[in-house]
């Protein structure tokens, strides 16, 4: 295994000029006239009302009521309005567990739900408090706002305990998991994650449903029935490590290399072992260049098998690759190579497409064709672990930055895990029902020159696609 977590130092903030108050313009003299003294009776006549001098008013907020004929709310019918209002937020609560429609639900639905609904009855216990202490009848458990537990045990009715005994169970799985529930088992057997504050298949669940969904940490507490989001934070990073170190294992080249060989033969791509390629997970503070990069190794199957994660935003490929463990320590070598994009170096035992222009020979062009189809491979890896782990599509923050590229290397071993399970694509992110994040930037093309090595490799290359290429 190969994965590296680097940080670029910090890019000092940029100076702002702030515009300076506008000075005042002196304005043209004018002469001021008094007002006149309040006419007599007799000037008034003809007039509809005197002047008067004008009257005070000792409270201008009953004057405005007054004026937009709002009369003020008596004390007792607020409090049974809010009272009537805390009911409908308790019911409809109960009402989705009750139902278990957070179980038939998918996460996508049932999270916002719930997440409004706790929301008003937040804002509702806010005003609550704002009235007379003898109306403050309504309490926080009439909202349904779960209390604080004195042990950090799940509750017997926490949603992960109803959906383990539910018949929707094999069903819910996929869709709140990312897994089936006999993969569940299997993964939580191969991680021996130790019985601490929770269950073993709590935290993996924890884990697995932050990493699926998003969540934060507050609302996994809520629906796991946590005593406080530090257990669900906890528990969160606990399965992290306890995967990148029990599964590590799967990022290693097999012994036999002719393995990852075989799976090219269908392109006529010879001595071919992977494909590689980069992309990048977006950072919300600009000091790490809005992003951190990964670059990895995939094989025919869409497995990574080498993976480095933590690169400043800023960089190039090309700066990443020399950097690597991959490139010094030479995993692949002559007449072997991999596959690597147009923002790669051109090596012996790295391939990069031809540029293509008007006059480009056939050759060019049928190679970039075959090419083009092996790395769709990388991209189809990477969107697989992006789509069924959303969390990774999320914006980090810059404190929580050092601990990105431990989530994306368990993410991707998750993703190896699941491959060779035969563990099929969630529905849900086959038909895309939740909304994915914006496009990252992509990488510009290498601008270098291409190693003479791999100019000849690549030209061999060529010319035996063409040759191996059925004759229409």
């Amino acid at each position: 295994m190969s994965w590296i977590m680097r940080r670029g130092s910090r890019v000092p903030s940029p100076n702002f000029s702030v515009l300076s108050p506008q000075s005042r313009v002196p304005t043209k003299k004018t002469s001021l006239t008094m007002p006149s003294p309040c006419p007599s009776p007799a000037e008034t006549s003809g007039k509809r009302k005197a002047c008067s001098p004008p009257s005070s008013d000792p409270d201008p907020e009953k004057k405005r009521l007054k004026k937009l004929q709002v009369k003020p709310l008596a004390s007792s019918r607020l409090a049974r309005l809010l009272s009537l209002l805390a009911s409908s937020l308790s019911l409809s609560r109960r009402l989705l567990s009750s139902l278990d429609l957070d179980l038939t639900l998918p996460p996508s639905l049932s999270l916002p739900l719930d997440s409004s609904l706790l929301s008003a009855a937040l804002s509702l216990s806010r005003l609550l408090s704002l009235l007379p202490l003898p109306l403050q009848s309504l309490s926080l458990a009439s909202t349904s706002i779960p209390p604080s537990l004195p042990l950090p045990l799940p509750l017997p009715s926490s949603w992960f305990l109803r959906l383990l005994s539910s018949p929707h169970s094999p069903s819910a799985f996929p869709l709140s998991f990312r897994l089936s529930r006999p993969a569940f088992y299997s993964l939580l057997q191969s991680l021996h994650l130790p019985f601490s504050s929770l269950p073993p298949h709590h935290m993996l669940a924890i884990a697995l449903f932050r990493l699926a969904h998003a969540a934060p940490f507050p609302t996994i507490a809520r629906r796991f029935g946590l005593s406080s989001p530090s257990l669900a934070c906890q528990a969160f990073y606990q399965v992290c490590h306890a995967i990148t170190t029990r599964l590590s294992h799967l990022f290693a080249f097999s012994s036999d290399i002719t393995l990852h060989t075989q799976g090219f033969h269908h392109l006529s791509l010879p001595n071919c072992c992977a494909a590689l390629g980069y992309t990048r997970f977006p950072i919300k503070h600009d000091s790490l260049g809005g992003s951190l990069i990964a670059q990895a190794l995939i094989d025919s199957n869409g497995r990574f098998i080498d993976l480095s994660v933590g690169w400043h935003g800023s960089m190039k490929p090309f700066q990443i690759l020399t950097r690597s463990n991959l490139y010094h320590t030479q995993l692949v070598s002559p007449p072997r190579y991999v596959l690597g994009g147009s923002c790669c170096p051109l090596l012996p035992w790295l391939i990069t497409p031809y540029q293509i222009g008007p006059e480009s020979p056939s050759t060019h062009v049928v190679f970039n064709q075959v090419h083009a189809c092996a790395m769709e491979m990388v991209n189809k890896a990477f969107g697989l672990v992006k789509d069924r782990w959303h969390l990774l599509g999320e914006k980090w923050k810059e404190g929580q930055a050092e601990a990105l590229p431990y989530v994306v290397v368990a993410g991707c071993l998750l993703h190896n895990f699941l491959e060779n399970c035969g563990e099929p694509v969630p529905e849900k992110v086959l038909l895309g029902t939740e909304l994915l994040p914006e496009p990252l930037p992509g990488f510009a093309d290498f601008e270098g020159e291409g190693d003479e090595g791999g100019i000849r490799m690549r030209d061999a290359l060529a010319s035996h696609l063409i040759m191996a290429r059925p004759q229409v």
